[in-house]
């Protein structure tokens, strides 16, 4: 099925704001990277550029956190699920030449500042993993608010992580955050 060229638009997007930026990602270099005609950009995003990254912001964040679902789907041991989220990031990361991290994130440091609606779509995105993961961590047994404080920590962590490996050009930052999530999730399963 071929994608169509809005979803090609959201897509090439998300790409350029993964490598360089949301102040780094013109509007030319969008449509030629999504092989789409430059008025197409108005035409599904007519508030222009900040229209287009919120939604970038809001899909990227769907698909991170359905990363996370399948993890966790597919490993039912939620230290094992955790540590495993942080060494396929820390492998991916990696494999883009530490390129390509969080595109939330890259957004959030650079326009949180001076755009309401893309730092708002931001934090819709860090509440909504932070309910995700709270919500999967009370379901292993974990007391609500300790659940609450450990998705945060964890989030926290592996964002941080991105910084760190990103600016280092290594993956050590983000597979050490993973060891202390993991060990922190152990811990309170524990409890």
């Amino acid at each position: 099925m071929a994608i169509g060229t809005r979803e090609r638009i959201v897509d090439a997007t998300a790409e350029c704001f993964r490598r360089q930026g949301y102040a780094g990602t013109g509007l030319k270099q969008i449509a030629a990277e999504a092989d789409a005609a430059f008025g197409s950009l108005y035409h599904f995003f007519p508030g222009g550029k900040e229209e287009l990254g919120a939604e970038v912001i809001r899909w990227s964040g769907r698909m991170y956190m359905q990363l996370f679902i399948d993890i966790a789907l597919e490993e039912p041991d939620v230290v094992a699920a955790v540590g495993r989220f942080f060494t396929d990031a820390a492998r991916d990361v990696e494999a883009s030449g530490f390129a390509d991290a969080c595109p939330i994130a890259t957004v959030a440091l650079e326009v949180s500042s001076t755009s309401e609606p893309l730092r708002e779509a931001c934090a819709d995105v860090f509440a909504s993993w932070l309910t995700s993961a709270t919500e999967y961590f009370a379901g292993a047994g974990i007391e609500r608010a300790q659940a609450r404080r450990l998705a945060l920590c964890m989030l926290s962590l592996l964002e941080g992580a991105f910084i760190f490996s990103r600016a280092m050009r290594t993956t050590e930052p983000v597979l050490v955050a993973g060891e202390a999530a993991a060990t922190a999730v152990k811990e309170a399963l524990a409890g």
